[in-house]
């Protein structure tokens, strides 16, 4: 498929550069690289720079080089209503070697859906040996707040994001995985440093928890943790994520209600830490990709932050103090992941448009 470029011009593009070089006045392009996706939710890069992507409402694909999808077939089983559905997917750092690639998703339960996370081997156009190494418990008859970003750290262990499910007082109830982000082994195990492991009332996979819908996730040069996740009216975050660290929700915000009211007892709390970043009004992101500066060095470090409700990328500062960019053109409705590609250039999905896109940076 031919790719369609959208140059940004000065009317769509607001910049801060970072620097004064003259790299940092470049204009980055748009390309729309493959189409008619419904409702595109995460996309992975293979090492034959193949990309697969996930559907919400349960398929998975492969997209070639050349332009060929295929569907890949033994994708787990969906609950696919209200915000659920099929989430993230990421390919092994050792897939060269297992073939193994991990997938997020709305799990059937008992009490409803939960958000869960298996890991299958990918034999060519299908998945085999699927086993779910993860689920939240309880689950919940809602339909909202799932989270289900998944990364992998450099030390083999899976985070996975999970969101309140819409009730507010679980995310600082330990005693479930409301409003948390989970650390597990590549088998299930919780790994022995978890934070939580010795307190008796506590989930042991809980790596931090006080969150409300965490929908971007990735590590930084430094191999640290950083997530971006929903406020209510206002309140959108950048955290970086700590060891047994609370972030908050929903004794603090920076947003509101959407009736109006106010959240909690104010924006700070000894204990519970801030933000690195906040927007209000919200953003509504999704997805997260922190630049290597492959292609553009003036922007290494920096967040690429997906936009659901303004439709654009919004470019955050490295040291996250400030945006820095905001990419829209019609190609940015309601994009919904964000990452780096092997080519050095930004990826995203536009669910509004159900399209593959990526940013050149110029």
């Amino acid at each position: 498929m031919k790719r369609r470029s959208f140059v940004i011009g000065a009317a769509a593009l607001a910049l801060t550069p970072v620097g004064r070089t003259a790299q940092a006045q470049a204009v980055p392009r748009i390309e729309r690289v493959a189409s008619g996706f419904r409702v595109p939710w995460s996309l992975a890069f293979l090492p034959d720079s193949a990309v697969l992507i996930t559907e919400r409402g349960g398929r998975l694909w492969r997209r070639a080089p050349d332009g060929e999808r295929t569907r890949i077939s033994g994708v787990p089983t969906v609950a696919a209503r209200g915000q659920g559905g099929l989430f993230d997917v990421v390919v092994a750092r050792d897939f060269a070697r297992t073939r193994e690639v991990f997938l997020s998703y709305a799990k059937p339960q008992d009490r409803g859906q939960g958000t869960a996370l298996a890991v299958a081997r990918l034999d060519g156009d299908r998945l085999v040996n699927l086993r779910v190494i993860f689920e939240m418990a309880p689950g919940s008859t809602g339909g909202r707040h799932f989270g289900g970003r998944i990364v992998e750290a450099r030390d083999g262990t899976l985070f996975l994001t999970i969101g309140e499910r819409g009730d507010r007082p679980s995310a600082q109830d330990l005693s479930n995985h409301n409003g948390c982000i989970v650390r597990i082994g590549r088998d299930g195990g919780v790994p022995a440093d978890n934070p939580f492991v010795a307190q008796d009332r506590a989930r042991p996979e809980i790596w931090s928890y006080g969150h409300r819908n965490p929908q971007g996730a990735a590590l930084d040069a430094q191999g640290r943790l950083w997530a971006v996740e929903h406020g209510a009216r206002g309140g959108d975050e950048l955290n970086r994520i700590r060891r047994g660290a609370n972030f908050g929700w929903p004794v603090i915000s920076y947003g509101r209600h959407y009736s109006g009211a106010k959240i909690g007892e104010g924006t700070t709390k000894p204990g519970m830490e801030q933000p690195a970043f906040y927007w209000d009004p919200s953003i509504a992101p999704s997805g997260l990709a922190i630049y290597s500066g492959a292609r553009r060095a003036d922007w290494a470090g920096a967040f690429f932050v997906g936009s659901l409700k303004f439709d654009h990328v919004a470019v955050l500062a490295p040291d996250a103090s400030r945006q820095i960019v905001t990419l829209q053109t019609p190609e940015t409705v309601r994009v919904r992941d964000v990452r780096e590609g092997p080519d050095g250039a930004i990826w995203f999905l536009s669910e509004g448009n159900g399209t593959l896109c990526r940013i050149v940076p110029g």
